[in-house]
């Protein structure tokens, strides 16, 4: 599949051919602004169902539902062991769309990689479920992990916490709840591109192009409206970018470069290392947002998953 004429295109072009077979797919799904969020999540889940399949083949895998609200968990582990260190992720979608499900072939990226169980969380969605929801939903299955994750093949003393976009959002918040709450915390966080101030920067007008890149501005502002509401709530569990930073575990920002949320996480990183915290911060050049759901295509999508896994196996040990 050809790619549209950008002559000063400056997305890498793997990723370009990725953006190309989303739009399309997109356009023949019939997705819409404005559509009902439940129709909406139906196109996105088809829409990825080419990318989620193939990839590493896991030793096992486990579907769970916990809690007072049958929250749904996926385990994977990529080898047998007794007790394996986990990665909790949680996938993106503006805290709306989205699923184990469309981010499953990611996830099993990560166990192979850095050879880890990734426990992948179906949080609660807005705007039926607005915050804190989620972020309650990320707490009880650590909660989880700490008293029946070893029954699962899993060390609760041994975690990481991640997740991309709105995702990664929900990991430094609940990071940052552990921390308060005085209860064990991560011993790493993996931020993939996250989405963490509701205010817009300058990146936001240079690659807000919907033509051209995977996320705009007034998408953003749909997804900030669905989560908080219509008001600045300030919330700093819900814009960790207000949040006080300190005592956190380090930090892997993987950020897109062509994001309009490139800004905000350049200054996510300049706040974590100012709080103290070791922070290893990669932008890759020509990457836009959702660009490791390409990996099955992408080189650049391939190198920062496996630069991210050998930190975390090196952060887990």
């Amino acid at each position: 599949m050809t790619s549209p004429p950008f002559p000063d295109d400056d997305v890498d072009p793997e990723i370009r051919d990725w953006l190309t077979q989303m739009f399309a797919a997109s356009a023949a799904l019939g997705s819409r602004p404005g559509m009902p969020w439940e129709e909406l999540r139906a196109i996105a889940e088809k829409q990825r169902e080419p990318w989620r399949t193939g990839g590493p083949a896991m030793f096992a895998t486990e579907d769970l539902s916990i809690g007072d609200h049958a929250i749904h968990i996926r385990i994977h582990r990529p080898i047998e062991a007794e007790a394996l260190p986990i990665l909790v992720y949680l996938h993106g979608g503006g805290w709306t769309l989205f699923s184990t499900d469309t981010h499953d072939r990611l996830m099993r990226e990560y166990a192979a990689r850095a050879g880890i169980a990734v426990l992948g969380i179906d949080y609660r969605l807005a705007p039926e479920h607005r915050f804190p929801a989620g972020l309650d939903d990320v707490v009880m299955v650590l909660d989880w992990l700490r008293a029946d994750g070893p029954s699962h093949g899993l060390d609760p003393a041994c975690y990481a916490l991640g997740g991309d976009s709105a995702g990664a959002n929900l990991a430094l918040a609940a990071a940052i709840r552990q921390r308060d709450a005085g209860l064990p915390g991560p011993a790493a966080l993996l931020l993939n591109y996250g989405a963490f101030s509701r205010a817009s920067y300058p990146s936001y007008d240079r690659y807000g192009d919907g033509d051209r890149y995977m996320l705009t501005g007034p998408e953003m502002d749909t997804f900030w409206d669905a989560y908080l509401g219509p008001e600045h709530t300030g919330d700093p569990l819900a814009e960790p970018l207000c949040a006080d930073l300190k005592g956190l575990c380090p930090a892997w920002l993987c950020v897109a470069q062509c994001d309009v949320l490139l800004d905000e996480n350049r200054e996510m990183a300049r706040l974590l290392a100012e709080a103290g915290i070791s922070v290893d911060c990669h932008i890759y050049d020509g990457a836009t947002h959702s660009f490791l759901e390409a990996v099955a295509i992408s080189t650049l999508a391939t190198k920062s998953i496996a630069e991210s896994a050998e930190w975390l196996t090196e952060k887990l040990q």
